[in-house]
C-alpha cells in the first residue's frame, strides 16, 4: 500500500499529545517549541508530537 502524502500531513502534522494526560492538541510546532501552548485539560506544557504507528 502506498503512502498518501496528503493523508500523512492531515494525520500527523501539527498534532501533539500531552505527556501528562494524553490529550491530543492541534497547534503550530513553533509555538509548542516556544512553550506558548498548554494542555486544555491539565494545563501542562509537556507536549510531544503524535507517534506514527509502525507496520508489523
Amino acid at each position: 500500500m502506498a503512502k498518501i502524502e496528503a493523508a500523512h500531513q492531515r494525520l500527523f502534522k501539527g498534532i501533539f499529545v500531552c505527556k501528562r494526560c494524553g490529550t491530543k492538541i492541534k497547534a503550530l510546532p513553533k509555538k509548542v517549541a516556544e512553550g506558548k501552548i498548554r494542555c486544555r485539560k491539565c494545563k501542562s506544557n509537556a507536549l510531544r508530537p503524535k507517534r506514527k504507528k509502525s507496520a508489523k
